[in-house]
C-alpha cells in the first residue's frame, strides 16, 4: 500500500475509551533501533478480554509512566507483518522524549480512537513514514479530544509491586 493511499480515521469503532495499565516489558527493541520511534511493550495476554473486541491496527490516546505527566500516544496492536512476528504484540509510542528506558515501570493508557488497520509494508522507509503520519494524525485528533488527558484513571494510586 502506498503512503498516500492510507485512509486514517475512517473506520468507526465503539467501546472507547478503554484503559490499559501494566508494567512495561522487553520487546524486540526495533522501535528505537530500526525505526527511531521507541515503543513500550505491554504483555498482551493480560488484555485478551479487552483486545478481542478491537481489530489489529493503530490506535491513539494518552499515556503516562509511573504516575508522571500524561502525554499523547499511538499504539499498535498486531502482528507487525513487516517483521513477520509469530506473536501478537501491544506497543505504545508515547509522544515525548524520555531520557532513559522505563522497563518494569507502570504504564497507563487511555485509548480514545482508532487510526487504521494493520497491513504489511514494502520497505522499512515506508513503515517509518507511515508511523510518522500516524503520529501526526493522532496529535491532531488528540488536540480535539484533550479532556481524556485529565481522566481520573491517571491520578489513581499506583499498584504495589509484587
Amino acid at each position: 500500500m502506498e503512503a498516500g493511499q492510507i485512509e486514517r480515521g475512517k473506520t468507526q469503532l465503539s467501546g472507547f475509551p478503554f484503559y490499559l495499565e501494566e508494567k512495561v516489558v522487553n520487546g524486540y527493541k526495533r522501535g528505537s533501533k530500526d525505526l527511531g520511534i521507541p515503543t513500550a511493550n505491554l504483555p498482551i495476554d493480560n488484555f485478551k478480554n479487552i483486545l478481542e473486541k478491537f481489530p489489529v491496527g493503530v490506535y491513539y490516546g494518552f499515556a503516562n509512566v509511573s504516575g508522571g505527566t500524561v502525554h499523547k500516544m499511538v499504539m499498535s496492536i498486531g502482528w507487525n507483518p513487516y517483521y513477520k512476528n509469530t506473536q501478537k504484540s501491544l506497543e505504545i509510542h508515547i509522544i515525548h522524549q524520555y531520557p532513559e528506558d522505563f522497563y518494569g515501570e507502570i504504564l497507563r493508557a487511555v485509548v480514545v480512537g482508532f487510526i487504521r488497520t494493520e497491513f504489511d509494508f514494502v520497505s522499512l522507509d515506508h513503515l517509518i513514514q507511515t508511523i510518522k503520519d500516524d503520529i501526526t494524525f493522532a496529535e491532531q485528533h488528540l488536540d480535539q479530544n484533550s479532556q481524556s488527558i485529565r481522566d481520573p484513571f491517571f491520578s489513581r494510586p499506583l499498584p504495589h509491586s509484587a
